[in-house]
Parts: structure tokens; C-alpha cells; sequence
């Protein structure tokens, strides 16, 4: 695995109009966004994200995309950017977690937590609010937790914006949340239901914006 960058991936939001859905995960990945600069973009969870939001109408992608591997480094040397309609892309946590720049590790609560941390989070907020926001989608407990705690923290700032958790669309977050933790059920069944729910969510906001 190539070296991690570790810098910070802004959020990504569309050029113009509305945004209405904000989706955060955890922290960008050590292959995709850690490389390509865009939340998502060539994370392994990035890929059923990235479908939903294609299918929702929240997002086109460029037709290159669909030539390379699913990679960070090539959607990079590329100069590729998803097109956003309607929906922002962010993390909780800004940049890839390491110890080493060789190693993937999950972002610690206080780094989470910290003052600096919340505060950026609280901007994002604010700036799709700002263009219409109505809900924020996170997605698995780290993102949820984090997300919630900001929401806590300014109870009257953001009246109107709800928070949806949906499972983290890693196997284990799919696995984790099926019934009876996913037992006689196949993993690429669970994915297309996670990637439709999710389409089916955003698509709810964007068509009554």
C-alpha cells in the first residue's frame, strides 16, 4: 500500500443550488479519498455510496470512472470529481487516520471530539443549511455518535435538519445490523437493499426540495 497522505478532505458540495441531504462517514480511507481529495471517492465504502446517490439523482459521475479500478490514486492522476445535485459529501473525522502514513487505524473519540474537530463539523452544517439542509445521513455509529454530539452541543442552531443513521455499508456494518446479525442472508443481497434504502431516502428530499 502506498504511503498515507493524511491531509485534510474537505467536504464536497455542488456548485450551485440547494443542498439539501449532507451524508458523513467516519474519515476517508487510505486508498480513496486519503488519495483522490473527494469524501468517498474511491473509499470502499464509497462505492454502494456513490451508487445510491447515482440512482437517488444526487450525483453523476464522469464516464472515466467507469473505465479505472475503484482507486483514489487513479481517479486522481485523472483529475476526476463526482458532480454533486442536491447532496454534500463530508467525514467526521477530515483526514485518514495513521500512526505510521502506512497504516489505516479509526479516528480516536478525542480526536472526534476535540474542540477544533466539533467546530469544523458545526461549519459544515452551517454552510449547507445555509443552501436548504433538511438531513444528515450518517453513516455507521462512529459517524452517528460524532454527529449526534455536535447536534447536542447546538440544540436550537439547526431547527430543522434531522439526522438519519443508516448501517455502515462495510460487510460488517451490513452483517451488524441485518436480523438475527445477518444469519442465511447474502451479503450482496444486504448491499443492493442498503444501496436502494438510501436511494430511496435522499431521492424523498431531493424531489420535494
Amino acid at each position: 500500500m502506498s504511503r498515507i497522505l493524511g491531509e485534510p478532505v474537505p467536504p464536497c458540495f455542488p456548485e450551485a443550488g440547494h443542498v439539501r441531504v449532507l451524508c458523513i462517514g467516519e474519515a476517508p480511507g487510505p486508498r480513496g479519498a486519503d488519495k483522490s481529495g473527494v469524501p468517498f471517492f474511491g473509499d470502499r465504502a464509497g462505492a454502494p455510496l456513490y451508487r445510491a446517490l447515482v440512482a437517488a439523482g444526487g450525483c453523476t459521475l464522469p464516464d472515466a470512472v467507469a473505465l479505472l479500478p475503484w482507486d483514489g490514486t487513479a481517479f486522481a492522476a485523472q483529475s476526476l470529481r463526482p458532480s454533486m445535485r442536491g447532496v454534500a459529501l463530508g467525514n467526521a473525522f477530515d483526514r485518514c487516520p495513521t500512526n505510521d502514513g502506512q497504516r489505516f487505524r479509526a479516528p480516536s473519540r478525542a480526536e472526534l471530539e476535540s474542540t477544533d474537530n466539533m467546530a469544523r463539523l458545526a461549519s459544515d452544517i452551517d454552510t449547507a443549511t445555509a443552501r436548504g439542509l433538511r438531513r444528515i445521513v450518517a453513516l455507521g455509529r462512529v459517524a452517528s455518535l460524532t454527529m449526534t454530539r455536535v447536534l447536542a452541543e447546538h440544540p436550537d442552531r439547526w431547527p430543522h435538519v434531522t439526522l438519519t443513521t443508516v448501517p455502515h455499508p462495510s460487510a460488517q456494518g451490513l452483517l451488524s445490523a441485518a436480523p438475527d446479525r445477518g444469519r442465511g442472508l447474502r451479503l450482496a443481497d444486504l448491499a443492493a437493499a442498503w444501496e436502494a434504502d438510501l436511494a430511496s431516502v435522499i431521492r424523498a428530499d431531493l424531489e420535494h426540495g
